[in-house]
């Protein structure tokens, strides 16, 4: 059974770190590019990077030199390296690899 699993979120103050995980298992095919999305509360989802062949990467404009996307299909894991958030950071955030679903989400709370 092929599972997108994230993990990492949680509560931070602004101006904090955290790093989110994105785990995929039961795939044994190659995966090209992995998206990050999020979606805050009453808002529409919002891509907020990718990385296409482990490392062209790209960034929404937001988060430009805040957050930075790594990992590849060797291990099926993925990050998403977030540093000095701010409270509209705040939203679930999403992996989504090409070819495969959504995961459950984790959620990011930062705090003013």
């Amino acid at each position: 059974q092929v599972k997108v699993e994230e993990s990492g979120g949680g509560l931070v103050q602004a101006g904090g770190s955290l790093r989110l995980s994105c785990a995929v298992s039961g795939f044994s095919s190659r995966i090209y590019v992995v998206d990050w999305y999020r979606q805050a509360p009453g808002k529409e989802s919002e891509l907020v990077a990718s990385i296409l062949n482990g490392d062209r990467t790209e960034y929404t404009e937001d988060v430009k030199g805040r957050f930075t996307i790594s990992g590849g299909s060797a291990k099926k894991t993925w990050y998403l390296q977030m540093n000095s958030l701010r409270p509209e950071d705040t939203a679930v955030y999403y992996c989504k690899p090409s070819r495969l679903k959504f995961g459950q989400g984790t959620h990011v709370t930062v705090s003013s």
